[in-house]
Protein backbone atom coordinates (compact mmCIF):
# COMPACT_ATOMS: atom_id res chain seq x y z
CA UNK A 1 0.00 0.00 0.00
CA UNK A 2 1.21 3.52 -0.75
CA UNK A 3 1.37 6.19 1.93
CA UNK A 4 -2.07 7.64 2.57
CA UNK A 5 -2.81 11.10 1.24
CA UNK A 6 -3.25 13.49 4.12
CA UNK A 7 -6.86 14.62 4.40
CA UNK A 8 -7.72 18.27 4.03
CA UNK A 9 -10.53 19.94 5.97
CA UNK A 10 -13.15 18.74 3.47
CA UNK A 11 -12.96 15.86 1.00
CA UNK A 12 -15.24 14.88 -1.88
CA UNK A 13 -15.36 11.10 -2.21
CA UNK A 14 -16.77 9.85 -5.54
CA UNK A 15 -18.71 6.63 -4.98
CA UNK A 16 -18.27 3.50 -7.07
CA UNK A 17 -20.97 1.01 -6.09
CA UNK A 18 -20.44 -2.48 -7.49
CA UNK A 19 -23.05 -5.14 -8.16
CA UNK A 20 -22.35 -8.11 -10.36
CA UNK A 21 -19.13 -6.45 -11.50
CA UNK A 22 -21.01 -3.38 -12.79
CA UNK A 23 -21.14 0.22 -11.61
CA UNK A 24 -24.64 0.87 -10.27
CA UNK A 25 -26.56 3.17 -7.97
CA UNK A 26 -29.48 2.16 -5.77
CA UNK A 27 -32.32 4.41 -4.70
CA UNK A 28 -32.87 4.49 -0.93
CA UNK A 29 -30.79 1.35 -0.61
CA UNK A 30 -33.38 -0.68 -2.52
CA UNK A 31 -31.82 -3.45 -4.63
CA UNK A 32 -34.98 -3.45 -6.70
CA UNK A 33 -34.43 0.18 -7.73
CA UNK A 34 -31.06 -0.06 -9.41
CA UNK A 35 -29.60 2.15 -12.11
CA UNK A 36 -26.68 0.66 -14.03
CA UNK A 37 -23.99 2.75 -15.74
CA UNK A 38 -22.19 1.62 -18.86
CA UNK A 39 -18.62 2.06 -17.67
CA UNK A 40 -15.79 -0.09 -16.51
CA UNK A 41 -15.23 0.35 -12.72
CA UNK A 42 -11.48 0.82 -13.11
CA UNK A 43 -11.99 3.38 -15.89
CA UNK A 44 -14.47 5.28 -13.72
CA UNK A 45 -11.97 5.25 -10.85
CA UNK A 46 -9.13 6.47 -13.06
CA UNK A 47 -11.36 9.26 -14.41
CA UNK A 48 -12.21 10.46 -10.91
CA UNK A 49 -8.54 10.30 -9.91
CA UNK A 50 -7.50 12.28 -12.98
CA UNK A 51 -10.05 14.96 -12.04
CA UNK A 52 -8.28 15.36 -8.71
CA UNK A 53 -10.18 13.13 -6.27
CA UNK A 54 -7.97 12.24 -3.33
CA UNK A 55 -10.34 9.52 -2.04
CA UNK A 56 -12.72 7.05 -3.69
CA UNK A 57 -15.54 5.29 -1.86
CA UNK A 58 -15.94 1.78 -3.29
CA UNK A 59 -18.86 -0.36 -2.13
CA UNK A 60 -19.29 -4.07 -2.74
CA UNK A 61 -23.09 -4.12 -2.75
CA UNK A 62 -23.25 -7.88 -3.19
CA UNK A 63 -20.98 -8.19 -0.16
CA UNK A 64 -23.10 -5.80 1.84
CA UNK A 65 -26.16 -7.91 1.12
CA UNK A 66 -24.61 -11.34 1.66
CA UNK A 67 -21.95 -10.56 4.25
CA UNK A 68 -19.26 -12.10 2.03
CA UNK A 69 -16.90 -10.08 -0.17
CA UNK A 70 -17.78 -10.52 -3.83
CA UNK A 71 -15.66 -7.98 -5.72
CA UNK A 72 -12.13 -8.55 -4.41
CA UNK A 73 -10.61 -8.72 -7.89
CA UNK A 74 -12.47 -5.67 -9.20
CA UNK A 75 -11.45 -3.62 -6.17
CA UNK A 76 -7.80 -4.62 -6.62
CA UNK A 77 -8.04 -3.43 -10.22
CA UNK A 78 -9.47 -0.10 -9.05
CA UNK A 79 -6.65 0.37 -6.53
CA UNK A 80 -4.10 -0.29 -9.26
CA UNK A 81 -5.86 2.05 -11.71
CA UNK A 82 -5.79 5.14 -9.51
CA UNK A 83 -2.14 5.00 -8.54
CA UNK A 84 -0.47 6.68 -5.59
CA UNK A 85 -2.30 10.01 -5.59
CA UNK A 86 -5.76 8.69 -4.71
CA UNK A 87 -6.77 6.57 -1.76
CA UNK A 88 -9.47 3.91 -2.00
CA UNK A 89 -11.73 3.09 0.91
CA UNK A 90 -13.65 -0.17 0.70
CA UNK A 91 -17.08 -1.02 2.14
CA UNK A 92 -19.46 -3.95 1.92
CA UNK A 93 -19.18 -7.41 3.42
CA UNK A 94 -16.43 -6.55 5.91
CA UNK A 95 -17.89 -8.35 8.91
CA UNK A 96 -14.90 -10.10 10.45
CA UNK A 97 -11.30 -9.26 11.26
CA UNK A 98 -9.87 -11.41 8.46
CA UNK A 99 -11.92 -9.72 5.72
CA UNK A 100 -10.85 -6.29 6.98
CA UNK A 101 -7.20 -7.34 7.09
CA UNK A 102 -7.42 -8.73 3.55
CA UNK A 103 -9.03 -5.54 2.26
CA UNK A 104 -6.35 -3.37 3.82
CA UNK A 105 -3.62 -5.74 2.75
CA UNK A 106 -4.77 -5.62 -0.87
CA UNK A 107 -4.14 -1.88 -1.10
CA UNK A 108 -7.23 -0.19 0.35
CA UNK A 109 -6.29 2.81 2.47
CA UNK A 110 -9.33 2.49 4.71
CA UNK A 111 -11.94 -0.14 5.51
CA UNK A 112 -15.53 0.86 6.17
CA UNK A 113 -17.53 -1.43 8.41
CA UNK A 114 -21.22 -1.17 9.22
CA UNK A 115 -23.40 -4.08 10.23
CA UNK A 116 -20.71 -5.81 12.30
CA UNK A 117 -20.01 -2.64 14.29
CA UNK A 118 -23.70 -2.16 15.02
CA UNK A 119 -24.03 -5.73 16.21
CA UNK A 120 -20.84 -5.65 18.27
CA UNK A 121 -19.21 -2.28 18.94
CA UNK A 122 -16.18 -4.06 20.44
CA UNK A 123 -15.41 -5.39 16.95
CA UNK A 124 -14.68 -1.84 15.80
CA UNK A 125 -12.56 -1.29 18.90
CA UNK A 126 -10.43 -4.33 18.09
CA UNK A 127 -9.90 -3.11 14.53
CA UNK A 128 -8.79 0.30 15.75
CA UNK A 129 -6.32 -1.36 18.12
CA UNK A 130 -4.95 -3.54 15.31
CA UNK A 131 -4.89 -1.17 12.34
CA UNK A 132 -5.20 2.35 13.79
CA UNK A 133 -8.15 4.72 13.69
CA UNK A 134 -7.01 6.34 10.44
CA UNK A 135 -7.55 3.07 8.54
CA UNK A 136 -11.09 2.46 9.77
CA UNK A 137 -14.43 4.18 9.27
CA UNK A 138 -17.83 3.09 10.49
CA UNK A 139 -20.89 3.48 8.26
CA UNK A 140 -23.86 4.88 10.16
CA UNK A 141 -26.74 4.27 7.76
CA UNK A 142 -29.76 6.11 9.10
CA UNK A 143 -33.43 5.56 8.49
CA UNK A 144 -35.91 7.55 10.65
CA UNK A 145 -33.12 8.52 13.03
CA UNK A 146 -32.02 4.91 13.60
CA UNK A 147 -28.76 3.29 12.50
CA UNK A 148 -29.40 0.04 10.63
CA UNK A 149 -27.30 -2.64 8.96
CA UNK A 150 -27.74 -5.80 6.86
CA UNK A 151 -27.46 -4.06 3.51
CA UNK A 152 -30.22 -1.63 4.49
CA UNK A 153 -32.79 -4.40 4.43
CA UNK A 154 -36.23 -3.11 5.27
CA UNK A 155 -36.52 -5.87 7.83
CA UNK A 156 -33.34 -6.39 9.84
CA UNK A 157 -33.17 -9.73 11.62
CA UNK A 158 -32.38 -10.03 15.31
CA UNK A 159 -33.30 -8.15 18.48
CA UNK A 160 -32.24 -4.78 17.06
CA UNK A 161 -34.54 -4.95 14.05
CA UNK A 162 -35.73 -1.37 14.64
CA UNK A 163 -32.15 -0.10 14.58
CA UNK A 164 -30.13 1.84 17.13
CA UNK A 165 -30.22 5.55 17.85
CA UNK A 166 -27.64 7.13 15.53
CA UNK A 167 -26.18 9.53 18.09
CA UNK A 168 -25.93 6.84 20.75
CA UNK A 169 -24.21 4.57 18.25
CA UNK A 170 -21.58 7.21 17.51
CA UNK A 171 -21.03 7.84 21.22
CA UNK A 172 -20.46 4.17 21.90
CA UNK A 173 -18.06 3.72 18.98
CA UNK A 174 -16.14 6.91 19.73
CA UNK A 175 -15.49 5.59 23.23
CA UNK A 176 -13.76 2.63 21.54
CA UNK A 177 -11.49 4.80 19.41
CA UNK A 178 -13.42 5.20 16.16
CA UNK A 179 -12.81 8.68 14.72
CA UNK A 180 -14.46 8.58 11.26
CA UNK A 181 -18.18 8.09 10.71
CA UNK A 182 -19.79 7.94 7.28
CA UNK A 183 -23.43 8.83 7.71
CA UNK A 184 -25.96 8.01 5.00
CA UNK A 185 -29.51 9.36 5.14
CA UNK A 186 -31.15 6.36 3.50
CA UNK A 187 -34.43 8.11 2.74
CA UNK A 188 -32.51 10.55 0.51
CA UNK A 189 -29.89 8.25 -0.97
CA UNK A 190 -29.86 8.19 -4.76
CA UNK A 191 -32.78 10.64 -5.07
CA UNK A 192 -30.81 13.86 -5.73
CA UNK A 193 -33.09 15.83 -3.40
CA UNK A 194 -30.46 17.34 -1.14
CA UNK A 195 -28.78 16.20 2.08
CA UNK A 196 -30.44 15.75 5.47
CA UNK A 197 -28.95 18.89 6.97
CA UNK A 198 -30.66 18.47 10.34
CA UNK A 199 -29.24 14.97 10.76
CA UNK A 200 -25.67 16.02 9.97
CA UNK A 201 -25.88 19.12 12.14
CA UNK A 202 -27.01 17.03 15.11
CA UNK A 203 -24.25 14.49 14.68
CA UNK A 204 -21.48 17.01 13.98
CA UNK A 205 -22.40 18.83 17.17
CA UNK A 206 -21.64 15.70 19.18
CA UNK A 207 -18.00 16.60 18.63
CA UNK A 208 -16.98 12.94 18.65
CA UNK A 209 -15.16 12.52 15.35
CA UNK A 210 -15.26 13.31 11.65
CA UNK A 211 -18.65 13.08 9.96
CA UNK A 212 -18.70 12.31 6.24
CA UNK A 213 -22.09 12.99 4.67
CA UNK A 214 -23.80 10.74 2.15
CA UNK A 215 -27.22 10.68 0.57
CA UNK A 216 -29.09 13.17 -1.63
CA UNK A 217 -26.17 15.43 -2.57
CA UNK A 218 -26.92 16.76 -6.03
CA UNK A 219 -25.31 20.22 -6.37
CA UNK A 220 -22.21 22.12 -5.39
CA UNK A 221 -24.44 24.11 -3.03
CA UNK A 222 -25.28 20.85 -1.27
CA UNK A 223 -21.56 20.21 -0.85
CA UNK A 224 -21.08 23.69 0.58
CA UNK A 225 -23.99 23.15 2.96
CA UNK A 226 -22.58 20.00 4.55
CA UNK A 227 -19.07 21.49 4.60
CA UNK A 228 -20.33 24.59 6.39
CA UNK A 229 -22.07 22.42 9.00
CA UNK A 230 -18.68 20.99 9.90
CA UNK A 231 -18.72 17.71 7.98
CA UNK A 232 -15.24 16.60 6.99
CA UNK A 233 -16.33 15.26 3.63
CA UNK A 234 -19.13 14.08 1.39
CA UNK A 235 -19.70 10.94 -0.65
CA UNK A 236 -21.19 11.71 -4.06
CA UNK A 237 -22.50 9.16 -6.53
CA UNK A 238 -25.44 9.60 -8.85
CA UNK A 239 -24.94 13.37 -9.24
CA UNK A 240 -21.50 12.70 -10.75
CA UNK A 241 -22.68 9.94 -13.08
CA UNK A 242 -25.62 11.96 -14.37
CA UNK A 243 -23.72 15.22 -14.83
CA UNK A 244 -25.34 17.30 -12.11
CA UNK A 245 -21.97 17.84 -10.43
CA UNK A 246 -18.75 18.14 -12.43
CA UNK A 247 -16.07 16.75 -10.14
CA UNK A 248 -13.23 18.98 -11.30
CA UNK A 249 -15.32 22.12 -10.74
CA UNK A 250 -16.45 20.93 -7.31
CA UNK A 251 -12.90 20.19 -6.20
CA UNK A 252 -11.65 23.58 -7.42
CA UNK A 253 -14.45 25.41 -5.65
Amino acid sequence: MTDMVTATSFEILPAIDLRGGRVVRLRQGDFGRETGYDMDPAVAAATFAAAGARWLHVVDLDGARSGTRAHTGVIATIVAAVGEGTNVEVAGGLRDEMSVALALGSGAARAVIGTAALQEAAFAGRLVATHGSDRLAVAIDVRAGRAIGHGWAASTPGPDAAGLDAADTIRRLADLGVTTFEVTAIERDGLLKGPDVELYERLVHLGLGSIIASGGISTIDDLRAVRDLGCSGAIVGRALYEGQIELGDALRL
